[in-house]
């Protein structure tokens, strides 16, 4: 593979759908009423995060406990669950989000109803502006060189919740989720991320899929690619550089501190590259966070990044891409936090008339992260770079299925497709 052409490659494998019948998608539904949970060895906390003057939810915002490592993030409608440990001690979590100021909220507060959390948007004041040191790459130059000093130089173990989907139109086809382990290695080594799987569930409705099976190669360790200062390889390494023009956009506040904004895009046309922003603290020059997309100008060479395997008189054209990835600061070292891949295509066979439209969502968020019992995995524990994470998991179960794990909420389009799958389970 190229350097610096894409996070997401051999991500489908196209073949044609079996026989199979429907599998419905046995789950919860969201729950109106936003309350802790006095259950088990844990407390279960709900709420909701919103724009404090629009009213808007905040998707993809960090909830934390203070002081802990315990964390989660927002949904799309900007819901999120969090399990605390009984036997922890902290009195507060808080609440950050790119450009807002934080909120610190006190576990005591949670009610039985409804929890709405509201964040200020931040406001550069004019004593804040800042003087930059030189032109905008000069600031990425400056990233990298921090790195031994802004990252863990040691190896240590996360706790995750990873899911990923796949949409044919507006109907979800595919659904799988899990709880994962990973050996996270130090960021300047050359040992990589390991990846296992704890606990994990699937669902499939392969009538949907029609003539064609889509599936999802990589699955975790493609969300861990897009760790992209662990992985410069992707956008970061010094030799590629030089292919992309960076501009000062401006300054941001995160997670209580002044970021560039630093805006790039490829400089010829004619590569398959990328386009989007870094955020970079000011003070540190740790990139904190990063949003971008995959350079579409020619369909067909992006495409031939994403298909491992197809059939004949199919043609898989990507329309559209976005990655986002996050860390979170927490006693001056900068952790990877959570990352979202989204990539859509359009399926024409040669000799149909009207093409399908799918989308592709993987997302990965950290929840919990320790220095204890840090080992690498056994072989047969791992999972693989090739393999199909919908292949390695069993079929939906119960309803307290994560017990004391941290997970993303489902957004309210997913579970109105649960609900479907089941009235055609019931036909």
């Amino acid at each position: 593979m190229k350097k610096g052409r894409t996070i997401l490659s051999l991500l489908l494998i196209v073949i044609l759908a079996s026989s199979a019948t429907a599998v419905a998608i046995p789950g919860t539904d969201v729950m109106v009423s936003l309350k802790p949970s006095d259950t088990l060895g844990y407390n279960e906390y709900r709420g909701k995060v919103l724009d404090a003057k629009t009213g808007k939810p905040l998707s993809f915002a960090t909830v934390a406990v203070e002081g802990e490592n315990t964390a989660t993030i927002t949904n799309s409608e900007g819901n999120f669950i969090l399990k605390v440990s009984k036997k922890s001690e902290a009195q507060n979590i808080i609440i950050s989000y790119l450009g807002y100021n934080n909120l610190t909220f006190p576990l005591k507060d949670f009610t039985q109803k409804k929890n709405i959390l509201k964040l200020d948007e931040s406001v550069i004041t004019l004593n804040e502006v800042v003087i930059t040191p030189g032109p905008a790459y000069n600031i990425i130059l400056k990233v990298l060189d921090n790195i031994r000093n802004n990252y863990p130089s040691q190896p240590f173990r996360m706790t995750g919740f990873y899911r990923e989907s796949i949409q044919k139109r507006n109907n979800y086809v595919s659904l799988a989720e899990a709880i994962i382990n990973i050996y996270k290695a130090p960021y300047k080594s050359i040992s990589n991320d390991q990846v296992q799987i704890l606990k994990g569930r699937k669902g499939m409705n392969v009538k949907k899929m029609d003539t064609l099976l889509f599936k999802l190669q990589g699955g975790p360790k493609t969300g861990l690619l897009l760790d992209i200062i662990k992985n410069p390889d992707v956008l970061l390494n010094r030799e590629i550089l030089d292919k992309y023009n960076f501009n000062l956009a401006g300054e941001i506040m995160l997670n209580g501190r002044l970021n560039f904004i630093i805006s790039f895009d490829q400089k010829y046309k004619e590569d398959v590259l990328y386009s989007g922003k870094f955020y970079v603290d000011v003070d540190r020059y740790a990139l904190t966070a990063a949003d971008f997309q995959l350079n579409l100008n020619d369909p067909q060479a992006a495409g031939e990044y994403f298909i491992r395997k197809k059939p004949s008189g199919v043609t898989v054209t990507p329309t559209f891409t976005h990655y986002l990835v996050r860390y979170r600061e927490q006693d001056g070292k900068w952790y990877f936090n959570y990352a979202k891949g989204e990539v859509k295509f359009k399926v024409k066979w040669k000799k149909k008339l009207f093409s399908t439209n799918y989308t592709t969502i993987m997302e990965m968020a950290i929840t919990d992260r320790s220095r204890e019992n840090v080992t690498r995995f056994k072989p047969g524990e791992r999972f693989k770079p090739n393999q199909i994470f919908t292949e390695t998991l069993a079929a939906f179960s119960d309803n307290n299925y994560w017990g004391k794990y941290n997970y993303i909420e489902p957004d309210q389009s997913i579970e109105m497709a649960i609900k479907k799958f089941k009235r055609i389970l019931g036909r």
